[in-house]
């Protein structure tokens, strides 16, 4: 069960929620807050003084004042009218990651929502049922408007669900929709929380990938005849950037007890080449990338980022609902995964490159030569990933295009960051799968001679023999399922 405050919400209780399916409620103080900012809005709303979003118009609109008898209309149309996201629907987990953070924004009590419309949130998610939820139509200011439109529509009783792979109407289920009162259908919508939902879900993720990826480079660093001893303590030390020093104990841990190392310890070679000779420099500032983009990302989601916000002392309108920090984020991360991905695929070309491969069969092919490829392929879709993200990895939030009549005059983008960044993710995640494949096709053919056993371990799990030339595609699915599930299961980390 997690007990949302709006204050301790971690990127691993997004994941246990939005994947694992883990029940949520709400704490007795944060029901406490809510209803104390509910009152403190209400007693303002006494003196019919504009209050933004909650008897005006919204945007450019803001100069509008809304008859009172019209007030619950306006929370009704805001809804309506901005679920008017295009493309394909988000995944469920993305969704129900969107939903719970949502609710732990409002839990903090700085919205004004009443206690129900909370519940009502959480009520999605224990009763698993998914927002239809497109994914394109968010420029991250103000907030994610329309995705969370499509979440709020469904409360309302008015929205589509995805049911049986399905979209159908929320009528098509018990769940029991809610007339809003003021201000409650703009807290709905007016957040961060499709950037904060998919930063959640794949920093959480990339913090295991790392791990797994470095097992896997360590294994391409025996496997061609490499030397661990760039990953010395003593290098780390004097340039002591944690994810660094991390990384290059990493290394270490996994090449101890080598025979393969071991059979050439005094061999003529000064150095190696820097796709291994500086893996803990470049995944190191990977990490760090991911471990700063972690604290930024456990802020905000639990933030309040909608407006106006409710204090004891005054209802203030401000720009918390701004997704520039997410957004900057997504772009860094971006070009911190393009990096990594640069490095893998040069290894790849390096196991299977007969000019420095150290001896392995050209392409790593098995029976006679000429006769079969390899897996000489295998680098040319490495490569092809690698294109696709240097192209994918230029900044969304370079750019800003005004909207709302030049109201909301500078906009983050940072929903085609977030968008862009998991593709690259994928990306990355295949070329991992890749260097897996014929780093361990490559230990074999050291036989033999074997391997440290975390690395004879991992060899194993990849199960692939060399052989004369067969169609993998099903091997590559199936390691690919084996890396994914170690990051779900959280097997990366320490």
């Amino acid at each position: 069960m997690v007990v949302i405050d709006g204050e301790h919400l971690t990127v691993e209780d997004v994941h246990r929620v939005s994947r694992l399916m883990e029940p949520v409620e709400l704490s007795k103080l944060a029901r406490f807050k809510i209803k104390k900012a509910r009152q403190v809005l209400e007693k303002h709303m006494e003196s019919e003084r504009p209050i933004y979003g909650v008897n005006t118009g919204f945007g450019a609109l803001a100069n509008i004042k809304i008859p009172k008898d019209k007030l619950r209309e306006l929370q009704k149309n805001i809804i309506l009218s901005h679920a008017t996201g295009v493309g394909n629907y988000l995944s469920e987990d993305l969704v129900r990651a969107m939903i719970l953070i949502r609710a732990n924004a409002l839990a903090k009590g700085y919205s004004g929502v009443r206690v129900i419309v909370v519940e009502k949130l959480l009520e999605l998610l224990n009763k698993r049922i998914t927002p239809a939820v497109p994914e394109k139509g968010s420029v991250g200011a103000s907030g994610d408007l329309a995705p969370l439109s499509h979440i709020a529509s469904v409360i309302i009783g008015e929205g589509r669900i995805l049911k049986n792979g399905q979209v159908v109407h929320i009528k098509q289920t018990d769940f029991v929709p809610i007339q809003l009162e003021e201000k409650e259908g703009l807290s709905l919508v007016n957040g961060t929380q499709f950037m904060s939902a998919h930063l959640a879900l794949i920093v959480r993720d990339l913090e295991k990938l790392v791990k797994i990826a470095t097992l896997v480079a360590a294994t391409s660093v025996d496997a061609l005849l490499g030397t661990p001893s760039a990953f010395d303590e003593k290098i780390q030390n004097v340039r002591p950037h944690p994810g660094q020093v991390k990384v290059a104990s990493w290394l270490r841990e996994f090449l101890k007890g080598s025979e393969i190392r071991e059979s050439h310890k005094n061999c003529p070679k000064v150095q190696d080449a820097y796709t291994l000779r500086t893996i803990p420099q470049v995944y190191g500032a990977v990490l760090d990338t991911i471990e700063w983009s972690k604290s930024i990302v456990e802020r905000e989601i639990n933030s309040a980022t909608d407006n106006p916000l409710v204090f004891e002392e005054g209802i203030l309108s401000g720009g918390n609902f701004h997704g520039e920090p997410l957004a900057l984020c997504a772009d860094y991360l971006s070009i911190a995964l393009t990096s990594m991905g640069n490095m893998i695929e040069r290894r790849i070309d390096r196991l299977l490159n007969p000019k420095v491969n150290e001896g392995l069969p050209p392409f790593l092919a098995g029976g006679e030569e000429g006769l079969n490829s390899g897996f000489m392929i295998w680098q040319y879709t490495a490569a092809a990933l690698c294109n696709e993200n240097k192209i994918l990895s230029h900044p969304a939030s370079a750019d800003s295009i005004p909207t709302s009549a030049y109201q909301e005059d500078h906009v983050s983008m940072g929903a085609n960051a977030v968008r862009k960044l998991y593709k690259i993710y994928e990306n990355v995640v295949s070329l991992v799968t890749i260097e897996a494949m014929v780093a361990s096709i490559a230990i074999r053919f050291r036989r033999p001679l074997k391997s440290s056993p975390i690395i004879e371990k991992f060899v194993a799990e990849v199960d692939l023999e060399p052989s004369e030339d067969r169609y993998l595609g099903d091997d590559y699915k199936r390691i690919r399922n084996l890396i994914v599930d170690k990051i779900l299961l959280g097997e990366g980390v320490s």
